[in-house]
């Protein structure tokens, strides 16, 4: 169990060196206490490799064991497909539901957002992390969200806080206490569930897709592998890579700079901000390390609590590699018990 004793109340879990080639300064280690109160030591990482390639041809070649995405349903686990959680102008948006069949008392909500360059992906493909964390008790809500390719930038955004406002809005009926509700994705998910995070205090990034009455305002988020900054060198250009980006911002950087700018996550991050856990690997040849680096270093300049693991040799959608996954559920398991059970529960 995560403890977090007096004044630590930030917590920070970072590789302490890098090559010297990906850094021209020291990470940020700590904008607290230099030393993460776990409670016991996270595992030894993974032994990674040299490039993203040679992480790929591994895993294709069975060196590496994957994960399988199609478990069975855990007793105690009830799952509800295809529950509309709001309208985009008459079309209706879609999430499937993972949750405990008996909870004493109102749970703690989690929305998982896929990945998939904004342009592809389904809300099925986080079925094994929603199971995993409905056995722990946790509501759990797998969204579907408006791809680039039927409604660019800010459609997605609007949607993903669409999601957080019918959780809170149907806590009762759905069982989930209002004021612990979190917010995992990955990668294009990832950048959403930062953009829910860090722009709860912009209005004109809500939009109007259903319970425009409450807040979309989460208490902690998980940011897998990520882009965090679009108007950097690495969304810019143009590229079979960002081609995504491009099609996301209805634009390349020139045509719409507006659009890069209000898309970027840092651009929000105030000291207010929920708890961020940061999980990218350093091989990462889609969304470069660096666009996790800056965002540890903003969070501690901020002030806000964040967790961040840097793993060493592995390449974008890291977890879909068993022993990777597994480290990823170490520390998403105490992140989020902290900030939803633990902690929020004894307020």
């Amino acid at each position: 169990m995560l403890r977090i004793s007096g004044s630590s109340l930030i917590l920070v879990l970072t590789l302490l060196f890098l090559p010297a080639a990906e850094a021209k300064e020291p990470l940020p280690v700590s904008s607290g206490s230099a030393l993460a109160e776990l409670g016991e030591p996270p595992p030894e990482p993974p032994a990674g490799f040299d490039s993203s390639d040679e992480a790929f041809r591994a895993f294709r070649t069975g060196k590496v064991p994957g994960i399988n995405p199609f478990l069975p349903v855990p007793d105690g686990v009830q799952i509800e497909s295809n529950v509309e959680y709001g309208d985009a102008g008459n079309r209706p948006l879609l999430l499937d539901l993972y949750r405990p069949t008996e909870s004493d008392a109102a749970a703690p909500g989690l929305i998982f957002i896929h990945g998939g360059s904004w342009k592809g992906g389904k809300k099925e493909d986080y079925r094994i992390y929603a199971l995993h964390f409905a056995a722990r008790g946790y509501v759990v809500a797998s969204i579907q969200y408006r791809l680039s390719g039927e409604a660019p930038f800010p459609a997605a955004v609007h949607d993903v806080k669409a999601a957080v406002r019918f959780m809170r809005s149907e806590a009762e009926m759905l069982g989930v206490d209002p004021e612990r509700i979190g917010v995992v994705g990955g990668s294009a998910g990832g950048h959403l569930s930062m953009m829910i995070g860090y722009s709860s205090d912009v209005p004109e990034l809500e939009g109007k897709c259903g319970h425009g009455d409450v807040s979309s305002r989460v208490q902690c988020l998980v940011n897998l592998y990520g882009p965090t900054d679009m108007t950097t060198p690495y969304a810019r250009g143009v590229s079979k890579t960002n081609r995504a980006v491009a099609d996301f911002f209805e634009g390349t950087y020139d045509e719409q700079p507006d659009n890069y700018a209000a898309g970027s996550p840092l651009k929000y991050v105030t000291s207010d901000d929920p708890p961020t856990l940061i999980l990218h690997g350093t091989a990462d040849a889609l969304v470069p390390i660096n666009q996790a680096d800056i965002l540890a270093k903003e969070l501690m300049q901020k002030g806000v609590p964040y967790v961040y693991d840097r793993l060493p040799g592995w390449p974008h959608s890291m977890d879909v590699a068993l022993p990777v996954h597994q480290r990823c559920l170490w520390y998403m398991d105490r992140f989020l018990d902290h900030y939803l059970k633990v902690a929020a529960a004894s307020e």
